[in-house]
């Protein structure tokens, strides 16, 4: 088995997607990301977001998993850090492609719906 330090970028980049590939965690992403400092205690993410806290604890250990957020404890009380500020404009990167594929969706749309309607003849019985 390759260990992960071997395993092509490739690999490596596919599985960082799978570690974003849930709505939740792109949600946390984003509080993270607005947060001041880009950190926020885990009362605050459960309050965001409405999850369960262990659904919200799996959902951060993922990303810890993939060194995408990190946590610190004072006290008893844990924040959270998007772990590289890339991660920040990986995401705007991602809202823009998403905000402009539907702009095109949305321009189609509007040329379909702007053209002449066809009239198909009646169907006889």
């Amino acid at each position: 088995m390759i260990s992960p330090a071997q395993a092509p970028l490739y690999e490596i980049k596919a599985n960082l997607f799978k570690a974003l590939a849930h709505p939740a965690r792109i949600r946390i992403l984003e509080l993270l990301a607005a947060a001041p400092e880009t950190t926020a205690p885990v009362s605050f993410l459960l309050s965001e977001t409405g999850l369960e806290a262990s659904h919200l604890s799996q959902h951060l250990a993922t990303l810890r998993r993939h060194k995408v957020v990190t946590s610190i404890r004072s006290a008893n009380v844990v924040t959270y850090r998007i772990a590289h500020p890339k991660v920040v404009e990986l995401l705007a990167i991602a809202r823009t492609f998403l905000l402009d594929t539907l702009a095109d969706s949305n321009d189609q749309l509007r040329l379909a719906q702007d053209l002449p309607q066809t009239h198909l003849p009646t169907p006889t019985a």
